[in-house]
């Protein structure tokens, strides 16, 4: 791996991770997912990336430092899955901003984040559901701890996540979530994981928009045009 460039995936197990991690593979990246199971550890490497094994719950700056030396970039794709208030404050903001010190500390250039298409809103004021709030909130304070950073960052921003086939096509977003000055319905605010996946291989692999949000869903251009 050493003759690689090496990118460090957290919540390597996730599906948009598991489908990003060949991707990356092909584009020439040495890959290592980070996960807390070991069990974990063969779905990893099918899917061509290298397991490690890392508690980010309870992990500080310089253990993620350590984890982050002489990588190129980190894709933080983690998430506490809901439902534990505290748990998502530790894993979706805590450990996020634990993520973005460290790879500062350990000389990181790029970072790539996957949030959601309105992370950027305040959360008070979107009328989410009380048991949605915690994730929003620790969405929106870790995306703003990015922005805040000196990292050349990448906020990807997807609508509702599907399992449908990756089209690599994509719409991007104008103002939050509308198309061309009209609201998005919920159908085109449709996301395959897998279109998440190929856009974070090609703004890892192009090395494009940098310090920028890219909010998008499933759509008609191809994501090799639209991100350049």
């Amino acid at each position: 791996m050493a003759d690689q460039r090496r990118v460090v995936i957290l919540g390597g197990h996730g599906k948009v991770a598991l489908l990003a991690e060949p991707k990356l593979k092909a584009a020439g990246f040495a890959v290592d997912a980070v996960i807390r199971n070991p069990a974990q550890s063969d779905d990893v490497r099918k899917a061509g990336a290298n397991p490690v094994v890392f508690d980010m719950e309870h992990a500080n700056v310089d253990s993620f430092a350590g984890l982050f030396e002489d990588a190129v970039a980190v894709v933080f794709s983690a998430g506490a899955g809901g439902g534990d208030a505290d748990r998502t404050h530790a894993v979706d903001y805590q450990a996020a901003v634990n993520a973005i010190d460290a790879a500062q500390k350990a000389g990181v250039r790029r970072f790539v984040m996957v949030s959601y298409d309105t992370a950027d809103r305040d959360p008070q004021t979107m009328g989410w559901p009380e048991s949605f709030l915690p994730y929003a909130q620790a969405k929106h304070d870790a995306d703003a701890h990015l922005i805040d950073s000196s990292l050349e960052y990448t906020i990807l921003g997807p609508g509702v996540l599907t399992l449908e086939p990756e089209t690599d096509k994509i719409v991007l977003t104008n103002d939050h979530t509308m198309i061309d000055g009209k609201p998005a319905t919920p159908e085109q605010r449709a996301t395959s994981r897998g279109n998440v996946a190929a856009v974070i291989a090609r703004v890892l692999s192009a090395d494009v928009a940098k310090r920028k949000t890219i909010a998008f869903y499933d759509g008609d251009q191809p994501i090799d045009e639209v991100l350049v």
